[in-house]
């Protein structure tokens, strides 16, 4: 059983909180795809941002539902500058018991909730995103919920590479810089500005480390 309700989380007020519900889901994408791309330079809160969410979702979520929790993502790399959005992987046992068991907590918390693609449009497998926005209704946090065999595991090969290798991680923040003043309302094309790189240096990542190393706070 959860431990704690909607109490817990105070949400952004009405108007400004994302998943209202005038509004259809093509609306919610096209209005979350749309917020601003904002780059900033590392702040050493990040961490403890992870470790406090980390910690609200355990108590808050079902048991049993949750194994690893992991940050990751430009937050996690010390001294890269980012979009002050801390990012977190989840894996869940069942994403279809993610759906019926932990989406319903989370929403009455006032996260935005989407069963999201893993690439493009419409390219499965789906898994269950959310987006916490604190009471302006800027967003703190990007919760990517997935299960065990999942190619998102891959990313943690990426952040272990930056945070070992300082030049390659002064390279993606200009890559970065780039793209964000070049699409600074289109998350998509922002994003897709960055895959070939992404590829690239997880390609040279899993031929170094072979596994990914764990709990990055």
């Amino acid at each position: 059983m959860s431990r704690c309700g909607p109490e817990a989380f105070s949400p952004a007020p009405a108007g400004v909180r994302g998943g209202a519900p005038a509004e259809t889901l093509a609306e919610r994408v096209a209005r979350v795809v749309r917020e601003e791309v904002a780059l900033v330079a590392y702040d050493r809160r990040w961490p403890g941002m992870f470790r406090a969410e980390k910690a609200h979702l355990l108590d808050c979520l079902p048991d049993g539902l949750l194994r690893r929790i992991e940050h990751f993502g430009s937050t996690a790399v010390p001294g890269l500058a980012a979009k002050p959005i801390v990012d977190m992987l989840v894996e869940v046992t069942s994403l279809d018991a993610a759906r019926e068991r932990i989406a319903p907590v989370l929403e009455a918390q006032g996260y935005d909730y989407f069963w999201r693609p893993s690439w493009g449009n419409d390219t499965p497998p789906y898994y269950a995103w959310f987006i916490r926005r604190d009471r302006r209704g800027v967003r703190t946090h990007h919760i990517h919920m997935v299960e065990a065999h999942f190619e998102h595991w891959d990313r943690l090969f990426f952040r272990d590479y930056l945070i070992a290798e300082p030049r390659t991680a002064r390279a993606y923040g200009a890559l970065k810089r780039s793209l964000a003043a070049t699409f600074p309302r289109d998350r998509v094309a922002y994003t897709r500005g960055k895959t070939a790189f992404v590829l690239r240096v997880t390609a040279l990542a899993k031929a170094r480390y072979g596994a990914p190393r764990r709990e990055r706070g």
